[in-house]
C-alpha cells in the first residue's frame, strides 16, 4: 500500500503531484459545462405549429394533452408543459426535460460526474491512510480528529453518489443500445414492435449528432442532428 500512495501523495514534500491536480479541475471543467449546457439547452420542444414535411405526415400524430401534431415518439412533459422529441424524461437535478437536443450533454454530465466521483475517492483513500500515522501519534490533536472525521464523511458520500450514477449511468446507456427512452420502457410500447435493430455505434452517433467518437466526449461543441430513415427513427 504504501508504493501505490507514494505516486498519490508524496510525504516528503506533502502534497499531490501538479499533474493530478491539473486532471482532476480539468474533469471538473468538462462535468461542469455540461452540467450547465444540459440545463439550459432546449431539449427539443415542439412549436405551436410545426412544419410538417409533406412526405412525413405519416410519422406524426396528434397529442391528447395539448392537441398539436407532433412525431412519434414524442412525449408531453406535464411538469413543462411541452412536447419534447424523442423524451427520456424530466430530471429534476438539472430542472429540464432530456431529449433529442440534450440528452448527449446528460450523458456526458453523467460520465464526467462518475469519472469526478472516482478520482475524488480515490484522493480522499490515499489521504485517509496517508494520515494513519499521524492519527496515532497525535490521537489527541483537534484537527487530525476532525479532518479524519471529515474524510470518512466524504469518503460515505462518495461512494453512495457513485452507486447512483454509476446506475443512472447505466441504465441510459442500455437505452441508447438498444434504441428505446425510459419512458418507452416503463410503458413497454415497445415489446410487441418489430424493427430493424441498428448497430451501437449508430444509435450513440444519432444522440451526440457525430460519427467522430472522440467528439462523444467534448460538451463545448455544437451537436447537428444525424438525418437517419424514418423507418429506423420511428418505430412507435
Amino acid at each position: 500500500m504504501a508504493l501505490r500512495i507514494h505516486f498519490v501523495v508524496d510525504p516528503h514534500e506533502g502534497h499531490i503531484p501538479g499533474i493530478l491536480i491539473i486532471i482532476f479541475y480539468g474533469i471538473s471543467i468538462f462535468c461542469l459545462v455540461a452540467l450547465v449546457r444540459a440545463s439550459i439547452t432546449d431539449p427539443g420542444r415542439l412549436p405551436e405549429n410545426p412544419k410538417i414535411p409533406h412526405g412525413e405526415r405519416e410519422f406524426w400524430e396528434l397529442c391528447n394533452k395539448c392537441n398539436l401534431m407532433r412525431p412519434k415518439r414524442s412525449h408531453h412533459c406535464s411538469r413543462c408543459g411541452h412536447c419534447v422529441r424523442r423524451m427520456d424524461h424530466h430530471c429534476p437535478w438539472i430542472n429540464n426535460c432530456v431529449g433529442e437536443d440534450n440528452h448527449w450533454l446528460f450523458l456526458q454530465l453523467c460520465f464526467y460526474t462518475e469519472l469526478l466521483t472516482c478520482y475524488a475517492l480515490m484522493f480522499s483513500f490515499c489521504h485517509y491512510y496517508y494520515f494513519l500515522p499521524l492519527k496515532k501519534r497525535n490521537l489527541d490533536l483537534f484537527i487530525i480528529r476532525h479532518e479524519l472525521a471529515i474524510m470518512r464523511l466524504a469518503a460515505f458520500m462518495g461512494i453512495t453518489m457513485l452507486v447512483g450514477i454509476t446506475g443512472l449511468f447505466y441504465t441510459q446507456l442500455i437505452g441508447i443500445i438498444t434504441d428505446t427512452t425510459s419512458i418507452e420502457k416503463m410503458s413497454n410500447c415497445c415489446e410487441e414492435i418489430s424493427r430493424p435493430r441498428k448497430p451501437w455505434q449508430q444509435t450513440f452517433s444519432e444522440v451526440f449528432g457525430t460519427r467522430w467518437k472522440i467528439l462523444w466526449f467534448i460538451p463545448f461543441r455544437q451537436r447537428q442532428p444525424l438525418r437517419v430513415p424514418y423507418h429506423f427513427a420511428n418505430h412507435v
